[in-house]
C-alpha cells in the first residue's frame, strides 16, 4: 500500500524536478544567446573595389603605397590600434622590396585573442595568362577579397562594442612575389626565408609585433570572393589546427553555407598560415578555394581575369557572416 501511494508522489516529484531542470536549461540557453552584428556584403564589396581602384598593389609602386595608407586610415577610423611593421626583402629575381605588414588590434587588454589575416599585395606579373604576361594583375580576388572582408569585420566590430575577446588583424605584405616553377625557372631559396612566397608572414612569425605575442587561434583568408567558390579543408590547416577547422566549417554548415565550405579534404598549400603555424606557433587555418577536379585555384589565378568581374557578394557574405558568428561566440 505504501508503494501504491508513494509511486505517484515520486512521479510527481520527478516531474516537478524535470520541469525545473527544463526551465533552468531554457534559462541557460537564453543566457547563452549571443548578439552577432550583421555583416554587410555591399560594404565588403566596396572595400574590394576600392583597393582595385588603386591599380596593382605591387611592392615598390605608387599603387602599393596608396593602398597601404588607405587601409591604415580605415582601420584607425574604426577605432582599432594600428601599427606598421616595415622590413626589406630580396626576391628570387634579386629585387629589393620595401614592405610593411599592417597590424591592427581591438580590445588590446583581452588575454584571449583571435588572429585574422590576409595578404594585401598583388602578383607583379600575369605569368599564368596567355597575353600581357609581364604586366601586373589587379588581384581583385587574390589579395583584395580577403582584405575587403577583414576591413568590413573591423568596421562591424568597431561599431558594436560588445566583443569580449581581443581580435588582431594582420595584412601581410610580400605574399605574391613568389617563384612559380610551373611558369618560371626554379630558383633555390637563399637568405633568411624558407620560401620565396609569403615574405610578410615569414618575417612577422620571426619578429612578432608584441613580445611573446600569441593568439588562441588564427584564420587566414585568401581568394575568398570568387563566384561559386569552394573552400575545401586545406591540408596544413587540418594538420595544425583541426579543431579550428571543425569550428569554422561546422558554423558555416549551421548557417547554411555548405555549398561554399565543403567538408572534404583538399591539398596542402604553402600560404601565410603555414609559417604562422610552423614558425609563429599559432594554430591557424586557411580559407582558400580550390578546384575539385585539378586542385588549382581557378582559371583566373595569376591572370588579368582576376578583376571585379569575378567577385561575388554572396561569397563575401558567406565568409564574413561565418567569421562573425565564430568570433562572437567565443
Amino acid at each position: 500500500m505504501r508503494f501504491t501511494y508513494l509511486l505517484p508522489i515520486i512521479i510527481a516529484f520527478s516531474a516537478c524536478q524535470n520541469d525545473k531542470k527544463q526551465e533552468a536549461e531554457s534559462s541557460d540557453l537564453t543566457k547563452k544567446e549571443v548578439y552577432v552584428p550583421s555583416f554587410n556584403a555591399d560594404s565588403a564589396y566596396y572595400f574590394v573595389d576600392k583597393q582595385v581602384s588603386f591599380g596593382p598593389r605591387v611592392p615598390n609602386t605608387k599603387g602599393h603605397v596608396e593602398t597601404g595608407d588607405y587601409l591604415i586610415a580605415k582601420l584607425k577610423g574604426y577605432g582599432w590600434e594600428v601599427e606598421e611593421q616595415e622590413f626589406q626583402a630580396t626576391t628570387f629575381d634579386k629585387q629589393n622590396l620595401y614592405l610593411r605588414n599592417i597590424i591592427a588590434g581591438y580590445n588590446p587588454k583581452a588575454q584571449k585573442r583571435i588572429l585574422l589575416a590576409a595578404h594585401w599585395d598583388t602578383r607583379p606579373w600575369a605569368d599564368a595568362d596567355d597575353s600581357r604576361q609581364d604586366e601586373p594583375i589587379l588581384g581583385a580576388n587574390d589579395g583584395a577579397s580577403g582584405v575587403g572582408v577583414l576591413i568590413e569585420l573591423a568596421r562591424v566590430i568597431g561599431q558594436n562594442d560588445s566583443l569580449k575577446v581581443g581580435v588582431d588583424i594582420i595584412l601581410f605584405d610580400g605574399e605574391d612575389w613568389g617563384n612559380d616553377a610551373s611558369t618560371q625557372d626554379y630558383v633555390p631559396v637563399t637568405g633568411d626565408f624558407e620560401s620565396w612566397w609569403c615574405l610578410g608572414s615569414q618575417y612577422w612569425s620571426k619578429n612578432k609585433h608584441r613580445r611573446n605575442y600569441s593568439a588562441y587561434y588564427g584564420i587566414l583568408l585568401d581568394m575568398v570572393g570568387g563566384k561559386d567558390a569552394k573552400f575545401y579543408i586545406e591540408g596544413h590547416s587540418n594538420y595544425y589546427a583541426p579543431s579550428i577547422v571543425e569550428k569554422v566549417w561546422g558554423k558555416a554548415s549551421q548557417l547554411g553555407y555548405d555549398r561554399y565550405f565543403v567538408r572534404k579534404q583538399g591539398g596542402a598549400i604553402t600560404d601565410d598560415h603555414y609559417f604562422v603555424n610552423k614558425i609563429g606557433k599559432i594554430p591557424m587555418i586557411d580559407i582558400i578555394p580550390t578546384d575539385p577536379v585539378d586542385g588549382s585555384f581557378g582559371s583566373f589565378h595569376h591572370t588579368h581575369a582576376d578583376n571585379m568581374d569575378i567577385i561575388s557578394k554572396e561569397t563575401l557574405d558567406a565568409v564574413g557572416v561565418t567569421l562573425l558568428n565564430v568570433i562572437y561566440r567565443e
